[in-house]
């Protein structure tokens, strides 16, 4: 009997996934455990490997939607694929489908997604990349083409056509398209973050509090062992590492915002999973630092160089992007000075960074130049007092602003 090769459950709230491309083509030999296709979900891309050995038989198409426990394919017995016929001589060739021919392998990551969702030939595009290569901008240019074509079409010898003001929707959502606009269907991803999103600001009581923080000392003790640290564990020493720490050692005296909601209960956790918000072409996503507690500078550093790397190029797997009890983000690496960051749901708490900016500050009746950097906590207001919100973020500041109490846990 024929194996089945169908979508197994692929980790919390993920009901349904398209597939992306098929790893191995219609005919072909697999052995176990071999990845066949590669899925896309609304949090990762995975690779779904087979559950035998055999020859592969397809029974979905690349970009088709599939939900858990969809048969996809199948799994025959024999050890080799049967060769495709050849097409007789001067017949023409059928064409190859875009999204999985092996034409497209050499494209970047960027390229074969904005494929996936405008399906163009890409064998009569020019490219205007380096060297001739496509880029994503080729894919966009070509998908608008048919459209200004038919509207520039007109009959053999007629005389040009009279300008005309362009018309107007009726209503907004009437469907109609001005012209310069395009119309591009949301990503999978997009989708679930927006639904995320909404649902955050829908179903929590959620509130901001703000404070600012003088980055003088770790700014100072970073510059002095930076060199020897990437000396010696092979990585940069970074600010991320200080605010995991100081987050874990702040989360352990306020419990209640390491914690969150389920139906008439509150679930605490014992240990903190740190989620780290990073901004990727597919969307953001936040890959999760399980028991960051445990772990050395050096440790969060590489794991998160490591996950933002594989974020990138949509590697990650889905065990990495759940289980997150608290979330820090970092607007600061774009250049923002102050934003209210929105709760990753189910968690009762996220930390907003921000851009470090030279501002005067008053100390002991002197007005000084100091690095600063405003600091944001969104929380629950039903599971976290303001008390707790206000103290939790007073603590970060004093960790941050003398890194010693890193070190002692005080």
């Amino acid at each position: 009997m024929a194996l089945k090769v169908q979508i197994p459950p692929l980790g919390e709230s993920v009901n349904e996934a398209v597939i992306a491309k098929w790893l191995k083509e219609d005919g072909a030999a697999v052995k176990i455990d071999e990845p066949v296709c590669e899925l896309e979900t609304d949090k990762a891309n995975v690779e779904l490997p087979s559950p035998g050995n055999g020859v592969l038989r397809h029974k979905a198409k690349a970009g088709d939607t599939v939900k858990i426990g969809d048969l996809i394919a199948e799994i025959a017995e024999g050890s080799a694929a049967t060769a495709p016929a050849k097409a007789a001589p001067g017949a023409p060739k059928a064409p190859a489908p875009n999204t999985a021919s092996e034409s497209t392998e050499a494209l970047s990551p960027s390229v074969r997604k904005a494929l996936r969702e405008h399906p163009v030939d890409v064998d009569k595009l020019e490219g205007t990349g380096p060297r001739g290569r496509i880029v994503k901008e080729d894919i966009l240019r070509a998908a608008e083409a048919p459209v200004v074509a038919s509207e520039a079409k007109q009959a053999p010898n007629s005389a040009p056509a009279t300008p005309s003001a362009p018309k107007i929707p009726a209503s907004p959502g009437a469907g109609v398209l001005l012209p310069g606009q395009r119309r591009v269907p949301m990503t999978k991803i997009r989708k679930r973050i927006a639904e995320r999103l909404v649902s955050a600001q829908h179903t929590a009581a959620m509130l901001t509090t703000f404070n600012e923080i003088d980055m003088s000392a770790v700014l100072e003790l970073r510059d002095k062992y930076r060199e020897s640290f990437t000396k010696k564990h092979g990585v940069s020493l970074g600010l991320m590492s200080f605010f995991a720490r100081a987050c874990a050692l702040a989360l352990a005296e306020f419990p209640s915002v390491n914690a969150f909601i389920e139906g008439e209960d509150v679930i605490y956790n014992d240990h903190v999973n740190l989620g780290i918000a990073v901004s990727t072409e597919r969307g953001l996503v936040v890959p999760v630092l399980r028991h960051v507690s445990d772990m050395d500078f050096a440790k969060v550093e590489s794991e998160i160089k490591r996950m933002a790397a594989s974020a990138k190029e949509g590697k990650l797997s889905l065990n990495e992007l759940t289980g997150g009890t608290f979330t820090v983000t970092n607007g600061g690496v774009f250049g923002s000075l102050m934003s209210t960051p929105i709760l990753n749901p189910p968690q009762s708490g996220i930390l907003g960074m921000h851009a470090i900016q030279k501002r005067p500050i008053a100390i002991d009746d002197k007005v000084v130049i100091r690095p600063m950097m405003y600091v944001a906590l969104s929380y629950d207001h039903r599971l976290v007092d303001g008390r707790e919100s206000v103290s939790f973020l007073v603590k970060v500041k004093q960790l941050i602003e003398d890194p010693h109490r890193l070190m002692l846990a005080i």
